[in-house]
């Protein structure tokens, strides 16, 4: 997403870095000030500075003295734990790192470019509270297996979208509107569960499921294909046979697809960060209906999203539950939320539009989805693979 700002949770504190369009910049907490301490990071001084050890909110002003970039990590020594960092840390360069500090030991973990892990002294923090969680560091190793999985969970959505887009094919081929209509939402709703897998498919996301936004000619542009394209035909009554090249077009893209995702991986990054990213998508896209091209089924396509971002944390769930203590909350309102969505389904299995809720409705799902994006945004940095050497 160019242009995004994210800060970085770890634990009960964070380390402050602000991107936009790929410039890291440094964001000074409130209250931090030139007599925080500051921290000698090089590949011979690593953690040296920190002379006066409190329990608290503090905040280090990490310096890099030494020739490459390097990530900073504030850990237990004794365990790995992590309880801050910061990636990037130029040469030359300070930046903020602000922390929650309780009782314990602490060292600053230096990990510059090309070279191997320094740790530097341990430094214990007394007279404050016990310290809250940090996160043991995830590693290339420890996403083996949840990759596998996922990889496994994407070929075989792929192969029931390709049937089902099929059957789209057929149905308008058959001049029938009623049964195009039905198969182009299962087909759809196939296509968005496979959320965590969108930067491994490339162009062809675009191809499948892209909308006519900021295209010049709209929702007459020839760049304009796929399902968004076929949703706009289907429900204005476009004639079968000028939607039937479209429907070929999108099969060949499904299959084109398939084809080529068996010799592609979905990046380890991805799977945390998707988990969250699908549903702040839904609340962005879906629940406004900007991507409702005439079918009023943006709700089925925000449950299918839940569906997506639940595979994610499934497969995740071995990383995850001895990390984040806030993973039965996000289960208990993934719940809650797949409830309320569900209540938009109507007995006939078609679904109220968006601009049909009530005002409560609207309220509700706008609250509940809001909260399970903040539940689900630990994640991206809980399970993002990370050196420890």
């Amino acid at each position: 997403m160019p242009g995004s700002v994210r800060a970085r949770w770890i634990g009960g504190g964070v380390a402050i870095a602000v991107v936009a369009a790929g410039i890291a910049f440094a964001v000074w907490p409130d209250g931090a000030s030139a007599q925080d301490p500051e921290i000698q990071i090089s590949r011979s001084a690593c953690g040296q500075g920190w002379a006066d050890p409190r329990a608290g909110v503090q905040t280090f002003r990490l310096h890099n003295t030494g020739t490459v970039t390097a990530e900073v990590d504030l850990i237990d020594p004794a365990t790995g734990v992590v309880y801050g960092e910061v990636e990037g840390l130029g040469s030359g360069t300070t930046r903020p790192m602000q922390v929650t500090l309780g009782n314990g030991g602490y060292a600053f973990r230096c990990l510059p470019e090309d070279s191997s892990a320094i740790v530097g002294p341990t430094v214990t923090v007394s007279g404050g509270a016990e310290r809250g969680p940090g996160v043991a560091p995830v590693t290339q190793n420890d996403l083996l297996g949840p990759l596998k999985s996922y990889q496994a969970h994407v070929t075989q959505g792929l192969g029931q979208l390709a049937a089902d887009v099929g059957k789209v094919k057929d149905a308008i081929r058959a001049n029938d509107r009623g049964a195009s209509q039905s198969a182009w939402l299962v087909a759809h709703l196939d296509y968005e569960r496979l959320g965590a897998a969108y930067n491994a498919f490339g162009d062809s996301d675009k191809a499948i499921n892209g909308t006519a936004a900021g295209l010049p000619d709209g929702i007459k542009s020839p760049d304009f294909t796929g399902f968004h394209r076929l949703e706009s035909g289907l429900w204005h009554n476009e004639d079968l046979a000028a939607l039937a090249p479209v429907a070929e077009q999108l099969d060949s893209d499904v299959q084109k697809l398939r084809k080529s995702f068996a010799d592609s991986q979905v990046d380890p990054n991805d799977l945390g960060l998707r988990a969250h990213e699908i549903v702040e998508n839904t609340l962005q896209f879906e629940l406004t209906a900007r991507t409702d091209y005439g079918s009023g089924t943006n709700l089925a396509t925000a449950r299918a999203n839940l569906d997506g971002t639940q595979a994610v944390l499934d497969v995740l769930r071995p990383v995850l539950a001895p990390r984040y203590p806030g993973l039965s909350k996000v289960d208990s309102w993934m719940k809650r939320t797949k409830a309320a969505l569900d209540s938009a389904k109507r007995p006939d299995n078609s679904w109220t539009p968006v601009s049909q809720l009530s005002v409560p409705q609207r309220q509700k799902l706008n609250a509940d989805v809001s909260e399970l994006t903040e539940l689900l945004a630990p994640i991206a940095a809980i399970a993002e693979p990370r050196r420890i050497s």
